[in-house]
């Protein structure tokens, strides 16, 4: 399995709604792009607000394989949440890493 998580940090104007959104696209990737075997998505509601950075929104993703996380990068769902958040966003760090079950 293969583990791919994203932050995203958004614009101080953006609206709630837009993010929002950007969580129920990455939801919608589940059963519509191949290789994905759990994706989970949401608003950041910690309380180690000293921690954050700025950052608002996780999605972590959970692939088969490398291989289908390349794949999943050009993916019209994939390229339509990055076209609709685009705008928005402030700053993104991405962490993938190979998982080993246990």
């Amino acid at each position: 399995m293969f583990e791919h998580i994203v932050l995203l940090k958004f614009k101080s104007d953006t609206p709630i709604d837009v993010q929002e959104k950007a969580v129920a696209l990455a939801h919608d990737f589940k059963g519509k792009i191949p290789g994905i075997l759990d994706l989970s998505a949401g608003i950041n509601v910690t309380e180690e607000t000293e921690h954050a950075q700025g950052f608002a929104l996780g999605i972590r993703v959970t692939f088969e394989d490398q291989q289908a996380c390349r794949d999943y990068v050009g993916h019209p769902l994939h390229q339509n949440l990055l076209q609709t958040v685009g705008p928005f966003v402030d700053g993104i760090v991405v962490v993938d890493y190979p998982s080993i079950g246990l």
